[in-house]
């Protein structure tokens, strides 16, 4: 049995995720900030609740010590919580304030998640963690003049919460080298939180975190991976 978790979990890619996940065999925990949330999406799926929210310390550590005594091992983790910071706006009225409160989720959020489970990660025989992270937050991309990330002007929290997401998810890959930890950009994927703007489905920008979240223990660590592979930092 693959205990998996997804944080998120309720809608989107999270969902979406914990569908396939579902379909691959797995036992899928849909974590979601609250209960009526989470417990909607486990009977949609097939999966089963659990109330998580990354920007509240007690309820990560709850979360663990609920997986800890149901199980004592988590096999697969997919950090897919996230905020986009709201729309565009101009760089010189962002605040630090803004920025603060998506990092509060989109980084912060992945690192108490990770300090409160890598223990049971560390448990299993082949432990997997997906970052989900975006196009917006590569270096390469974001310099590249044929690719749309370098023309989506005016965003400053949500590119720089996942740029960081790519340093951390190589910090902690080299710290854990027994366990397979990649950051996973879904694409241009229409969800609420890109207002339904992105050229692909919500299957199409999920089925990367899934190949990511099923890697043996072969497979690739500290890696920027999306649709098509391999990714440019």
């Amino acid at each position: 049995m693959t205990i998996s978790l997804i944080t998120g979990a309720n809608k989107g890619l999270g969902l979406e995720t914990a569908r396939q996940l579902v379909a691959a065999g797995h036992t899928v925990y849909t974590a979601a900030r609250t209960a009526d949330k989470t417990e909607r999406a486990a009977k949609e799926l097939g999966g089963l609740p659990l109330v998580l929210d990354v920007t509240d310390e007690t309820s990560v550590h709850a979360a663990a010590r609920y997986i800890t005594e149901e199980h004592g091992v988590l096999d697969v983790l997919v950090n897919n919580a996230g905020i986009s910071g709201g729309g565009p706006k101009p760089l010189g009225e962002c605040t630090a304030a803004d920025v603060a409160a998506v990092l509060d989720t989109n980084l912060l959020g992945v690192v108490r998640v990770l300090h409160a489970f890598l223990p049971l990660l560390e448990l299993s025989g082949s432990g997997t963690v997906v970052n989900v992270g975006s196009g917006l937050g590569s270096f390469a991309r974001v310099h590249d003049g044929e690719r749309p990330e370098s023309r989506v002007p005016n965003l400053l929290p949500y590119p720089v919460s996942k740029a960081a997401v790519s340093m951390l998810t190589v910090q902690y890959a080299r710290a854990y080298p027994r366990l397979r930890i990649n950051v996973v950009d879904p694409g241009p994927t229409a969800t609420d939180l890109s207002r339904f703007q992105g050229s692909q489905t919500v299957e199409q920008g999920a089925a990367p975190i899934v190949r990511a979240a099923l890697l043996g223990p072969d497979g690739p660590t500290g890696a920027f991976l999306d649709g098509a592979g391999v990714s440019p930092w």
